[in-house]
């Protein structure tokens, strides 16, 4: 867990773990509620629009905000934005298959919610592992001090578009 000495860098990796539980909450929620879905309900459609939105504009945020910020400091980090930036693309493959899936499951022969759920636990897979690795690694950064310069205020860009 981060630090407790208040500066802002320390705060975002609190903030980092904070969002990363909340998606997980998404995506368990999504799943959890594939067998409860009936015929023409279309809440499904909403909320994997919803948490494909909200994951995108995360890892946007991270990418164009947190990211860059990060490595005017730290460019010892590099290799390892690099690597979460090559994850958030892959995330973002499976995202555009899962709204696919989602999208077509409100046609007569659309997408089952088998088919949806296999993607989703693929997604939900490959997302722990992301936030696990970022969370070790970033969180680190940010804890260690890394200098509190001109940190954006919204640099997880949730609601920025």
């Amino acid at each position: 867990m981060a630090s407790r000495d208040g500066d802002r860098a320390v705060a975002l990796s609190r903030q980092l773990a904070r969002a990363h539980e909340e998606l997980r909450r998404q995506i368990r929620e999504i799943r959890t509620g594939l067998g409860h879905r009936r015929p023409g309900d279309d809440v499904l459609l909403t909320h994997c629009l919803a948490f494909c939105n909200a994951l995108t504009s995360h890892h946007e945020g991270e990418d164009y905000g947190m990211f860059s910020q990060l490595l005017r400091e730290r460019p010892d980090l590099a290799a390892t934005v690099a690597n979460l930036v090559e994850d958030h693309g892959l995330i973002a493959s499976i995202l555009s298959r899962v709204r696919e899936l989602a999208d077509g499951a409100a046609e007569p022969r659309g997408s089952t919610p088998e088919a949806i759920g296999r993607e989703l636990d693929g997604l939900a897979a490959i997302m722990e592992s992301h936030f696990r690795y970022e969370e070790r690694t970033i969180t680190e950064a940010l804890d260690g001090r890394t200098p509190d310069t001109d940190w954006p205020d919204m640099v997880f860009g949730f609601g920025m578009r």
